[in-house]
């Protein structure tokens, strides 16, 4: 079964038409796209677009041989013209089947968004699973893992993960994401994003063959986030875990109740994370490092874990950091380090870049600032993936 992207951008297409903003002017040559919409093997026709005449010819098709047009979400715009070729579009009731004379299978499925998805079952037994834009599938899988989906992953990375958590999506699940927006910058920006995610994009026109064998893009194991205050470091930190359908969130901050500010900042990111994450508050992070069967831990953040170390052993005075302090603090970062080469976990871990600002006034504070810069560059030794973020901005340091 043969699948051609006639467009893969959301339903304003990219750019969108008068919009100002950063990521459309940037998109530009292959980042350009229109409004998504699917020819599988020239017979069946996932979403009527405008333009589409046009979009198929520069992919090198005809809609002459089309046999059914379905309609997977509600068009909002001007009423969009049917080429003459064309069968009058529908869109199928959820849960209902429909068979092509070509040998071709679709059934509708139930989204949580206004719309419907398809999936499509080709004569040779490929499967294919289409998603409108926004939408997450809201019913259990049906029938083994698909051979390809095409979804909004970029906007609703949940549902990739809803996918990976009924068994609709395993490993060699070819991934691709479609109705793409300006909501991330295209280009290198929105290709880091895919793959973390283990997903990629195709320009428009691209053909994809159903169940070929493709190497899927790798997840690293381990990834360290730095970043300084306000940077965006742990949003591209929750971001790069969002498509796992389970999460173990260690927040080493603990709990302050006398500190109402506090509270409202552990509130705010607790309300961010998915539904189906966990939350450990601990900072005892080798027993979670150790667990090798559990599913990816996100730890935020080594600084206050520090904190807490250094509270632990008397740190912050002088005379106990220089009779033993410094030592009990050696063994535990040591044992840290240690939990990190060893660990078999999907982890991504967030911390504080330190040294560009202010010296510290205090004997203390520079002894922190210190000892926090020696804590990230050994973790960093220990990840395959090393970023840094600067005003929402990710760079890649490895």
């Amino acid at each position: 079964m043969h699948v051609t992207l006639l467009g893969t951008g959301a339903p304003a297409g990219l750019p969108r038409p008068g919009c100002p903003c950063a990521a459309c002017a940037r998109a530009l040559d292959a980042d350009v796209r229109t409004a998504t919409a699917v020819l599988v093997d020239g017979v069946l026709l996932l979403d009527l677009t405008p333009g589409l005449a046009l979009s198929a010819a520069r992919a090198g098709h005809t809609l002459t041989g089309v046999q059914q047009v379905l309609l997977s979400h509600p068009h909002n715009g001007p009423a969009l013209e049917l080429p003459p070729e064309l069968p009058a579009p529908v869109r199928l009731p959820d849960g209902r089947d429909l068979a092509l004379l070509t040998g071709h299978r679709v059934r509708a499925v139930a989204v949580d968004a206004p719309g419907t998805g398809y999936a499509v079952t080709g004569p040779d037994g490929g499967r294919l699973l289409y998603l409108p834009p926004g939408a997450a599938p809201a019913g259990a899988a049906d029938g083994p893992p698909y051979d390809l989906c095409l979804l909004d992953v970029t906007g609703r990375p949940e549902a990739l993960a809803r996918l990976r958590g009924t068994g609709a999506a395993a490993l060699a699940t070819d991934v691709v994401a479609v109705h793409l927006d300006h909501d991330v910058q295209p280009g290198a920006e929105t290709h880091r994003r895919l793959a973390a995610a283990g997903a990629r994009a195709e320009p428009d026109g691209t053909t994809l063959t159903v169940g070929d064998y493709r190497l899927v893009p790798e997840v690293p194991r381990r990834t360290l986030v730095l970043g300084g205050a306000r940077s965006g470091k742990s949003a591209e930190a929750e971001r790069r875990l969002a498509t796992f359908p389970e999460v173990t969130y260690a927040a080493t901050g603990g709990r302050r109740a006398d500190d109402p500010e506090w509270t409202a900042r552990v509130a705010a990111h607790r309300e961010r994370r998915p539904p189906g994450w966990t939350t450990v508050e601990t900072c005892d992070l080798v027993p979670l490092l150790a667990d090798g069967e559990g599913p990816p831990l996100l730890i935020d953040c080594l600084a206050l874990w520090l904190t807490d170390a250094m509270d632990a052993v008397g740190a912050w005075e002088d005379e106990r950091w220089a009779d033993a302090g410094a030592r009990a603090l050696g063994a535990r970062t040591s044992a840290l380090v240690g939990a990190f080469r060893a660990t078999r976990r999907t982890v991504v871990t967030v911390s504080n870049e330190v040294g560009s600002g202010v010296v510290p006034a205090t004997a203390s504070g520079r002894r922190f600032r210190d000892e926090l810069g020696r804590l990230n560059a050994a973790i960093a030794a220990e990840c395959e993936q090393v970023l840094l973020t600067v005003a929402g901005t990710v760079l890649p340091l490895r």
